[in-house]
């Protein structure tokens, strides 16, 4: 393997140990059994990386070929399950989690789009693909609307991180580098939105939405 499959596959493993932490939270949070969490957890640990390896064509996609993947996921989901009373109310840790498997999983995306040879429109849909499509996957699974259709930037800071790591490869910074710099920026853009709520504008109706479906019917 060389270094940078290698780099690409710690991050990977990285990203999809966070994204298992908040997978297997939001299963506590509903109250799932010990089989629900782990499930939450290999969902949005693995999801997202599915998705993407689906759509480059990189098939089996790693998380099957690869015991590591499921592997962290059920061994976090687990972890989370029996320890959840020491943490799972400690939402600020969670959202930190979270803004960091964003962006790690960001520059993941459009690093591999770029080693299968496709054009940087199709590297950063990778990026956002590979970053959300795990916590969709959990949001439809617990009957919510997805965080990344109503939640303040968070597709958005994924797209704006996409972009960055686009236009550093123009730079002579290298795959570590920019797996750094893209991964903290999404970090960092996501917590400011948080602490600052902002939000992408909201189609504004003058009846509200239950009346208006009503009135469709």
């Amino acid at each position: 393997m060389g270094i940078e499959q290698t780099i690409i596959y710690s991050f990977d493993l990285f990203g999809t140990f966070i994204f298992a932490i908040t997978g297997a939270v939001k299963g506590v949070r509903c109250k799932l059994d010990i089989l629900g969490v782990v499930v939450f957890a290999c969902t949005v640990g693995c999801g997202g990386g599915m998705l993407r390896d689906m759509l480059l064509g990189a098939t089996p996609v790693a998380a099957l070929t690869n015991s590591a993947y499921i592997l962290i996921c059920v061994g976090t989901g687990l972890a989370v399950f029996f320890l959840a009373p020491k943490f799972v109310g400690k939402w600020r840790v969670i959202l930190f989690a979270d803004s960091l498997g964003l962006g790690v999983f960001t520059a993941l995306g459009v690093a591999k789009g770029a080693m299968f040879g496709i054009g940087p429109v199709g590297q950063l849909m990778c990026g956002v693909f590979s970053a959300v499509g795990g916590g969709v996957v959990r949001d439809i699974m617990s009957r919510s609307v997805p965080t990344v259709l109503t939640s303040d930037f968070y597709a958005t800071a994924s797209l704006i991180g996409g972009l960055a790591y686009l236009g550093l490869e123009f730079t002579p910074l290298g795959l570590f580098g920019k797996f750094i710099v893209v991964s903290l920026l999404v970090f960092i853009i996501r917590l400011i939105a948080i602490k600052y709520r902002f939000h992408l504008p909201v189609a504004d109706t003058a009846l509200p939405v239950d009346d208006y479906l009503t009135m469709q019917d």
